[in-house]
């Protein structure tokens, strides 16, 4: 087993990054990197060493080491093209690549764990209830729009898009935002969920989770 990847049970990014091991069925050791306050294994010397950003995932596979959840989903799409999440023709595949930068680059740095604890730290309040619903709900408006009638986010086949939704949803969940108003992502989250590729990356069943 050559590929690694370094990753926090509840991290959104490293979320997506699991989903897309277990569709291309790829075998990957998992090595935990605590995030958790009082622990913060990733701002450690061993790991800052491998990755100066600090944060996670990061995936080693032979000779290829890289931060950045979507550079590692386009090296596993080119390195392991036998199951493809990318659709071959265009213009749906830029689509894809589009729905899946919107989540990656518009909604998910602004509620990832760093950035709500800074808020809480520095302003002296908890952001999570309405900063985190004002922005899923920004996003997921246009998410909708541009979503399939399913049953996954583009239609018949999984694509990275359902990958990345996947994570973004589970967090809007756990948040409790309201999900009313977006009818299609929700079914194809609810499909999704009903994979074994899926649910094997879910937070819940990864070794570092809390026990319940």
């Amino acid at each position: 087993m050559s590929i690694k990847l370094y990753s926090y049970w509840r991290s959104s990014a490293a979320y997506r990054v699991r989903i897309a091991l277990n569709l291309k069925r790829l075998d990957y050791e998992i090595v935990p990197v605590s995030l958790a306050p009082g622990e913060s294994e990733h701002r450690q010397d061993a790991y800052r060493e491998k990755n100066p950003q600090m944060l996670v995932p990061f995936l080693e596979d032979g000779d290829v080491a890289i931060g950045q959840s979507m550079a590692m989903l386009e090296y596993l799409e080119e390195a392991y093209p036998e199951v493809k999440l990318l659709p071959g023709g265009q213009p749906l595949r830029s689509q894809v690549r589009a729905f899946c930068h919107a989540i990656a680059c518009d909604i998910h740095p602004i509620l990832n764990l760093r950035i709500l604890q800074y808020i809480k730290s520095e302003f002296a309040t908890d952001p999570a209830a309405h900063w985190y619903g004002h922005w899923i709900h920004e996003g997921f408006r246009a998410l909708e729009v541009l979503a399939s009638d399913g049953p996954y986010v583009f239609g018949e086949d999984i694509s990275l898009a359902d990958a990345l939704l996947v994570p973004q949803m589970y967090n809007a969940r756990r948040f409790e935002v309201a999900l009313d108003d977006y009818p299609k992502l929700v079914a194809a989250v609810d499909h999704c969920n009903e994979l074994q590729a899926f649910n094997a990356a879910a937070p819940e069943q990864q070794a570092d989770a809390p026990a319940s």
